[in-house]
């Protein structure tokens, strides 16, 4: 499977970024395809890095949408309406698009726990998709620039 994302190139890189966080809760390590491309050094890193975390975006709706729907359901029991108002309460004190940027760009921060709030508090998702995939580009980046130039250290290092 990974030979067929590797194989097609800036659209792999896409539908890897896509893939690695579209699932809630169970992380996949596709992203590691936009590294593996920036290796073969057939294509521009930071396009990689651009075209991976726009897929990994996009991917990352799927768990705020999931929230949205779920704080329809919760809005609707009272007991959890004042519960769910002090914790946006909460969050909005301590510098919301900080806590997605550095949730979304960070590795192995869990980004999904983020999304589904955020959907569940009704948080501007125009304003999250855009602090989501600036995080998620960052991120990407780093991984192909990783790739493009580690596989060059590694090659003078082992002599090969």
């Amino acid at each position: 499977m990974l030979a067929e994302f590797i194989g097609l190139g800036y659209i792999g890189a896409f539908l890897s970024g896509f893939l690695s966080t579209f699932t809630l809760f169970l992380p996949s390590p596709t992203f590691v395809v936009v590294a593996i491309l920036a290796a073969t050094q057939q294509f521009n890193p930071l396009l990689l890095g651009i075209i991976g975390g726009m897929g990994a975006a996009i991917g990352e709706m799927i768990g705020y949408f999931v929230g949205y729907g779920i704080g329809f359901g919760i809005e609707k029991k009272r007991k959890y309406a004042k519960k769910i108002k002090y914790a946006k309460k909460l969050f909005d004190r301590f510098h919301p698009d900080a806590v997605i940027f550095v949730f979304s760009a960070a590795p192995l921060l869990p980004f999904d726990i983020v999304g589904l709030f955020c959907g569940a508090i009704k948080y501007d998702k125009k304003r999250f998709f855009l602090i989501v995939s600036v995080g998620k580009i960052i991120k990407y980046i780093v991984l192909a620039y990783a790739g493009f130039y580690g596989i060059e250290y590694i090659i003078k290092i082992f002599g090969l």
